[in-house]
């Protein structure tokens, strides 16, 4: 244990930081295992304001003490694995074949799988060194938070869009954590490049970012794409053709230009896996959804809420072909949120069939939520009538 305790560990440190490459991580930073105080008080902030998810961890002590996920910590190392920001001969929408689109988080294989088999490997070149170490890892489910730790790490800085932005690779970086008992010395946090720029802030859909480096999670699109329940109407608008998150604040980045990763094999899009057809996504059975997007960071909530995104995108699309299969949902799916949305949709294309569907409809639906939805479809239609009466 002497010599254990007499390592080198800043040589140990180099040698593991010039290894990473080889282990499939872009760039490895180490942090100390302290408790994350300030943090703490930021997230409790953040709850009083309910600007939580809920997908969070919600006991706030494990996400700001190392040493509830750890019996001895002595330091943390963080990862970061760059993926793609860009698709090779994309597909593109046309009238009857409009097509929706996953982030750039969800192309590829899912990193959680990705990054966990990237501290699998650097757990065992440290315990294959260090035979006494001992090591906890995490990816975003974890109790920690990434950013604080990748930030303390000198992995980069947290952005005004929340994201971790690195020098060498920007934000579109996946984030990892490994706690361990050895004491490696830490690295220093990189300094905040931000300075004036709001641009992030100005392009979000939804106003969702409130402040600098402050979101209000329950008006992101990112969460509204992933949410199970009904969105407003006004927030089916803004959701625009997205299946699944949002890249807006990131797109807009100045820190992102020009920055694109495609070195990692496993995480290059399929582009009709990452931009597919809508309509074809209202007919998946659930072993469809598994064989197509199963290997998707967007499957993890199921295929009820990437349907639902679909059918808010022919809305907005006003694609009239989807029509029949709109109605179809309207009069026979189980699901009252799939109904509510295709009522909204029928009610944004328009048109005598989409009318005379939702009528026949409002005749016989039970559940409350999709009547008031029939109706406030067949207003906006009625309204609709009237202003081209106007014009006329």
């Amino acid at each position: 244990m002497a010599e254990w305790q007499s390592r080198d560990w800043q040589a140990l440190k180099e040698e593991l930081r010039a290894k990473a490459p080889e282990l499939g991580i872009d760039k490895l930073g180490f942090a100390s295992a302290e408790p994350f105080t300030t943090l703490k008080g930021i997230l409790e902030r953040h709850r009083e304001l309910g600007r939580e998810s809920g997908f969070e961890e919600p006991d706030l002590e494990k996400r700001t003490r190392p040493e509830l996920s750890h019996e001895d910590p002595r330091s943390i190392l963080s990862i970061a694995v760059a993926y793609p920001s860009k698709m090779k001969n994309p597909p593109r929408s046309e009238p009857g074949a409009y097509r929706g689109i996953l982030s750039r988080s969800a192309w590829g294989e899912d990193y959680h799988k990705v990054l966990r088999d990237r501290l699998t490997k650097l757990e065992a070149w440290i315990q294959d060194r260090i035979p006494e170490a001992r090591t906890v890892s995490m990816v975003d489910t974890g109790a920690l938070v990434d950013r604080a730790v990748a930030e303390r790490a000198g992995i980069g800085w947290t952005g005004k869009n929340c994201a971790v932005i690195t020098p060498e690779f920007g934000s579109w970086v996946y984030l990892g954590e490994l706690i361990t008992n050895l004491p490696f010395p830490p690295d220093t946090p990189v300094t905040e490049q931000c300075g004036d720029c709001t641009l992030c802030i100005d392009a979000c859909p939804t106003g969702a970012l409130v402040g600098p480096g402050q979101l209000h999670a329950g008006s992101c699109v990112s969460f509204l794409t992933q949410t199970k329940e009904s969105v407003s109407d006004e927030m089916k608008k803004k959701i625009g053709n997205r299946l699944y998150g949002c890249d807006t604040c990131q797109i807009v980045c100045p820190h992102n230009k020009g920055k694109h990763w495609d070195h990692h094999e496993e995480l290059r899009p399929d582009p009709d896996i990452a931009k597919p057809l809508l309509k074809p996504l209202l007919t998946l059975s659930n072993r469809e959804f598994k064989e197509r997007f199963g290997t998707s960071a967007a499957a993890w909530r199921g295929k009820k809420p990437i349907q639902r995104n679909a059918v808010i995108a022919l809305g907005n699309f006003k694609d009239r072909t989807a029509i029949p299969e709109l109605i179809r949902i309207l009069q026979k799916d189980e699901r009252p949120v799939l109904r509510e949305t295709s009522a909204w949709a029928l009610g944004q294309i328009g048109g005598t069939e989409a009318e005379t569907a939702l009528n026949e409809a409002a005749g016989k639906e039970q559940e409350p939520e999709v009547r008031a939805a029939i109706q406030r479809a067949l207003a906006s239609m009625a309204a609709q009538k009237t202003g081209e009466g106007a014009l006329k």
